[in-house]
């Protein structure tokens, strides 16, 4: 019951936090230079996200060839900019974090 009511507040919170600013927003005009700058929003945290989790998977900086999350995001960045194909990237990046596991388990 206590997680069920965690999960509400969390949301609550959440809600509360970003509703006022969509209301504004949808009300009023917003200048040119703000929308713009907004497209930079999603690749930002995209970013933000993926990077710590690709070069410090284990919580310190890693940047040996061994390190597969490093290795397969290369590969999966190349893959994205080359193709501009999300259904590309995925099967195309995890088959080579898997397969570059198994190649540095079976080296040794």
């Amino acid at each position: 019951m206590s997680m069920g009511l965690l999960i509400l507040g969390m949301a609550l919170v959440t809600f509360a936090v970003r509703w006022p600013v969509l209301a504004l927003v949808g009300r009023i005009d917003l200048p040119a230079p703000v929308f713009r700058a907004l497209k930079y929003v999603p690749p930002a945290v995209l970013t933000a996200i993926i990077v710590p989790g690709v070069m410090m998977p284990q919580g310190a900086l890693w940047l040996w060839w061994d390190n597969a999350y490093l290795v397969a995001g290369i590969v999966a960045a190349l893959v994205a900019w080359k193709t501009r194909s999300l259904l590309a990237v995925i099967p195309v990046g995890i088959a080579v974090f898997l397969g570059w596991r198994l190649l540095v388990a079976w080296i040794g």
